[in-house]
C-alpha cells in the first residue's frame, strides 16, 4: 500500500462532491480509518474529520449507494 501524502478536509470534500457536509459526515460513520476516513487533532481539543485519496474514492461510492437506496438514511438537503 502507498504511504498516504495528503488528507482532505470534510469542507473540501463537500465542496468537491457538492454535497451537504453534515450530510457526509453522518454517512462517512460507517467509514473506518482502513477506509481513509481520519481525524485530524488540533490544538484546544479541535477535531476535523479528513479522507486521503482513497478514503475520497470510498466516500463517493458511499454517496453514489445512498442516493440510489432513499430509504437507506435521509437525503442531503435541496441545494439551490
Amino acid at each position: 500500500m502507498a504511504a498516504v501524502t495528503r488528507v482532505y478536509t470534510l469542507a473540501l470534500v463537500a465542496e468537491m462532491l457538492d454535497e451537504d457536509p453534515d450530510w457526509l459526515s453522518q454517512i462517512c460513520d460507517e467509514m473506518e480509518p482502513e477506509d481513509g476516513h481520519l481525524w485530524i487533532y488540533g490544538p484546544n481539543d479541535q477535531q476535523i474529520e479528513g479522507f486521503t485519496p482513497a478514503g475520497l474514492d470510498c466516500l463517493t461510492d458511499i454517496v453514489r449507494e445512498y442516493k440510489a437506496n432513499p430509504e437507506l438514511i435521509p437525503q442531503p438537503p435541496r441545494r439551490d
